[in-house]
């Protein structure tokens, strides 16, 4: 099964774009089992596939209500 040309795939440059991440960190997801990387024929460049990317954008972080810091004035008490 050639994937050469294939609208499923995105090559590594394709994905680190959509993303918004680094090379190294798009390994870094391949290496976590995040992503699965494929080889592209017999070239050493590597795919991956488009479902898969797309599937991680919309993956967001909890958001947590963010602490407001006081003031310095209520640091100490005042005389």
């Amino acid at each position: 099964m050639s994937v050469e040309g294939s609208s499923e795939y995105y090559t590594a440059a394709e994905a680190c774009a959509a993303l918004g991440v680094k090379l190294a960190t798009l390994y870094s997801y391949v290496h976590r089992g995040l992503l699965t990387s494929y080889r592209q024929n017999i070239r050493r460049q590597r795919l991956y596939r488009r479902s898969e990317v797309d599937a991680l954008l919309e993956i967001t972080p909890v958001e947590r209500e963010r602490e407001e810091i006081p003031l310095a004035e209520t640091w100490t008490p005042e005389h």
